[in-house]
């Protein structure tokens, strides 16, 4: 049990997220508290956040989207397939199979002809693969 700084209330550790920074491993203020804030934070500075979102380097325009899909049939189709799999529970993320790593794996495909056959790759591990072996075949 742990009280957040901001309501006072006393909450199980689930209800807080994880901070590698404090004492326990744990931030001190619940996930509610977070969330209010940030949504807050969010509306006051609105401008702010729709330009950030729109400039940031991982929201590519949809002409390039359309374009590398179009370019990459069998790596989209593949990419979806895991996608749906994954929100249906066919399929459940594993960790890095390398360092273990547990948030932000990556599925890795060695052959698009296999679209379930996957490694689980963090980002680091999952670029070393691909520096050190090409592409996937059948991509």
């Amino acid at each position: 049990m742990k009280a957040c700084f901001k309501c006072r209330q006393k909450k199980s550790l689930n209800a807080f997220y994880e901070h590698s920074q404090t004492a326990d491993g744990y931030l001190n203020k619940c996930k509610d508290c977070t969330k209010i804030d940030t949504q807050e934070n969010r509306k006051k500075n609105i401008n702010h956040y729709r330009n950030y979102d729109k400039n940031r380097g991982n929201r590519q325009d949809k002409g390039y989207v359309n374009e590398w899909r179009k370019s990459n049939p069998r790596k989209y189709k593949v990419q979806t397939m895991v996608g749906n799999y994954l929100r249906d529970g066919k399929i459940i993320k594993q960790g890095c199979e390398i360092c273990g790593r547990k948030k932000d794996v990556h599925a890795h495909h060695d052959d698009y002809s296999k679209p379930l056959d996957i490694r689980w790759l963090c980002p680091p591990h999952h670029k070393q693969w691909h520096d050190e072996n090409g592409e996937g075949i059948n991509g």
